[in-house]
């Protein structure tokens, strides 16, 4: 027998603590998905409910197949130029055993699967400022472009070591630039391509949001899977890990409670929507920083993040745009927010928790340059996410077949029924007349959802016969 075929193969030794942590945080950021789905449901109107569930869950099943293709390779493939990877690694091959980019704690298949998590909630993510209008088809093939030329190079510039940012010093430790940066600013971009929903400006009063239980809930989904957004990005179950928990869960505290006060100063009502859209504020700020910061940098992040998210609500009324669920006030000013933040509170001894990572630090520290180094990074994510989502979308909606927004008819009709045919709620308004003699009853007419439907009456009572007083009381 040959030598070499009887020589057994080496398999690199993982500790399987922390490669089942990242498996755990891979299924929590998987929940944060249909987490976005149910926040932004409960944003809009009920008759577009259930297509902004849809619209989620399907970015999750196109991101993954992109990423199975190219879209990990492009990436995170570990030979490129300092801008985009390339195709060594297409259809994931070579990807299994060896230790990956991010870590060498883990293999690259478990990098790979919980990468792929944050790429495919970032379009969904974006696409929240299309609700209520946006059709669904363009909207998949929009969601595979857009990950394959946006979110692709930005998240390589950022975690890739061959990346422009990453050699040059910027500090991003779960996403603020790859994943809050680009879909707050694709989603602006977005927004103003579609323009404004029908009626929205002369009936706001119809376009406040229809479910707050959806929205708290899918806001405590998000909140949970964060833990292993963040806390998961360590790649190890280490200390570094569980301080990352710490202060993302502090943050969206902090977070929440500023955001009711603003809103308690303004209505002096405890508001649910200000709770959730708070929290959110404070958990996308501490992305960035969450592996470099400490539990009381964490309060200044939550709350300053906060404040920026709720004063740039108000700029759609300034720009008038219509963004439905607020996605570039709370991700992209969040995210740029928390951005610059990093760079001044980051401090060295925080990644040396895990006992490998060593960073100058930011202003705390007296390393002054780090902000200059935020600054480029979250600038050039912002500008490079809106020009290229805006030109994409500009040439579809060129493109015949591709037209973006759906007709006045099926806006106004709902999203729901026009173009998934089922609804998020079936609310069923009968008319029954009964037959004194025999107690026999007969649905005489039912209205679902708003669309009549003539029930076929047996007996005396003719399918084609008005409704009315009379008729009814003689059945």
């Amino acid at each position: 027998m040959d030598s070499e075929a009887s020589t057994p193969l080496t398999t690199p030794t993982y500790n399987p603590g922390d490669v089942g942590w990242v498996l755990v945080s891979t299924a929590l950021v998987w929940l944060m998905i249909p987490g976005v789905g149910y926040f932004y449901s409960g944003m809009a109107r009920r008759k577009n409910a259930l297509s902004l569930i849809m619209c989620c869950v399907l970015s999750l099943v196109v991101v993954s197949v992109q990423w199975f293709i190219f879209g990990f390779s492009l990436t995170f493939s570990k030979t490129s130029t300092p801008f985009l990877g390339n195709l060594d690694n297409a259809f994931l091959r070579g990807v299994l055993n060896e230790p990956s980019m991010g870590s060498s704690a883990i293999p690259d298949l478990v990098f790979c699967i919980f990468q792929c998590m944050f790429a495919a909630l970032t379009p969904a993510l974006a696409i929240g400022s299309a609700a209520e209008r946006a059709r669904i088809l363009p909207m998949i093939i929009f969601i595979f472009i857009w990950t394959t030329v946006v979110y692709d190079p930005v998240a390589f510039w950022v975690w890739n070591t061959n990346g422009w940012s990453f050699k040059m010093g910027g500090l991003d430790f779960a996403g603020g630039t790859p994943v809050h940066i680009t879909s707050g600013f694709a989603s602006l971009a977005y927004a103003i391509v579609l323009g404004r929903r029908e009626g929205h400006d002369h009936k706001k009063e119809e376009f406040k949001p229809h479910n707050m239980s959806n929205v708290v809930l899918g806001t405590a989904l998000l909140w949970f899977g964060w833990f292993g957004f963040n806390g998961g990005s360590a790649l190890a179950g280490n200390l570094r890990a569980a301080m990352a928990c710490v202060v993302t869960n502090l943050a969206a505290s902090v977070g929440a409670i500023t955001w009711v006060a603003i809103d308690y100063r303004i209505e002096h009502k405890f508001s649910a929507l200000g709770f959730c859209s708070g929290a959110v504020a404070g958990l996308v700020a501490i992305t960035p920083a969450a592996g470099f910061v400490g539990p009381a940098p964490a309060v200044a992040i939550g709350f300053l993040g906060a404040c920026a998210c709720n004063l740039a609500v108000h700029l759609k009324q300034y720009l008038n745009y219509d963004d439905v669920a607020d996605v570039f006030a709370v991700h992209g000013v969040g995210g740029y927010i928390g951005s610059i933040l990093t760079g001044v509170f980051a401090e060295a001894y925080i990644p040396a928790l895990d006992g490998a990572t060593e960073i100058p630090g930011g202003w705390m520290n007296q390393h002054w340059v780090q902000v200059g180094h935020q600054f480029a990074d979250a600038t050039a994510g912002a500008a490079w996410a809106f020009v290229v989502t805006y030109i994409i979308l500009f040439i579809m909606n060129r493109i015949p077949g591709l037209s973006l927004r759906v007709n006045r008819e099926a806006e106004l009709k709902g999203l729901d029924a026009a173009e998934i045919g089922e609804m998020a709620y079936y609310h069923v308004d009968k008319i029954v007349g009964v037959n004194q003699s025999t107690g026999e009853e007969k649905v005489m007419q039912q209205e679902v959802e708003g669309y009549p439907f003539e029930a076929q009456a047996q007996g005396t009572m003719g399918s084609q016969r008005p409704l009315n007083n009379e008729s009814l009381n003689n059945v």
